[in-house]
């Protein structure tokens, strides 16, 4: 019990004032809101399972979120938690199939090399937290281009697909154009992704493009609780970006070392 209590103890400490405070007012005003909006049933699921799901992303993505900010490997375990999550949410609402492939042929192998990569990586000072770097050069134009082209050619694959969900109320231009949204927020989130593996600092400018498309997403689908995560993604983002800014610039000697390995 005395060991149980320490380790809660400490988990506590880690975490700063203002940190403790984001994440609890997120969760607090999620639960508030799935009261104030409770989920309708769609597809045959009860709307109290699917508020459940909302509320799980909610949790364990914000909880991820922190730990990304505080440059914490751990946050890739966390990271296959929300994947499973989001899987479940787009298998129950039959939608989302880009960002549904993306997450199970993208994001759950990238979770386990990037927890790799970063293990191999740690501050010479404090072991808990990882070397970070920024981008440089002409790739940040062929990611846009890459990003582009996908958007296009994914989104329209997937309005050819017949696959049919009360989620939008049979307003088939809703479908259309969240489709596109779906298509490009997957580019997006693959960006993200490879920005993470390789420890840069661009993934939060990505990460904030992604919260931005995700909520249009949400408000056209009427999922507003999940706006409370958006938010919370928003003002985290700035947090973290910030952090890992004055990180690297008082580590400019080992990053110009570290850009050299993977």
């Amino acid at each position: 019990m005395e060991n149980i209590k320490k380790r809660f103890v400490n988990l506590w400490n880690y975490f700063t004032t203002y940190e403790k405070v984001w994440f609890f007012s997120i969760l607090v005003l999620s639960i508030i809101f799935a009261f104030l909006f409770p989920e309708e049933d769609i597809n045959g699921v009860n709307g109290k399972i699917i508020m459940i799901l909302y509320l799980a992303d909610i949790f364990f993505n914000i909880l991820c979120e922190l730990l990304i900010s505080k440059q914490s490997k751990w946050n890739f375990i966390v990271s296959v938690f929300v994947e499973i999550t989001e899987i479940a949410i787009c298998l129950v609402l039959s939608y989302r199939f880009a960002t549904m492939a993306t997450t199970l042929f993208f994001w759950l192998p990238i979770d386990i090399i990037s927890f790799i990569n970063w293990h191999k990586h740690p501050d010479k000072q404090e072991d808990e937290v990882t070397k970070v770097r920024k981008l440089s050069g002409w790739i940040e134009v062929l990611v846009i281009v890459g990003i582009v082209l996908w958007t296009i050619s994914i989104g329209y694959f997937l309005t050819t697909l017949d696959i049919g969900t009360d989620l939008f109320n049979g307003n088939e231009l809703l479908e259309v154009v969240v489709c596109y949204l779906d298509a490009c927020v997957s580019a997006v989130a693959m960006a993200n992704g490879v920005f993470i593996l390789l420890r840069l600092r661009e993934q939060w400018i990505a990460w904030y493009i992604d919260a931005i498309l995700e909520g249009i997403i949400n408000i056209l689908s009427g999922q507003y609780v999940l706006l409370i995560l958006k938010l919370g993604y928003l003002t985290n983002t700035t947090y973290g970006y910030i952090k890992w800014t004055k990180y690297i610039k008082q580590h400019k000697e080992e990053q110009l070392q570290d850009n050299k390995l993977f």
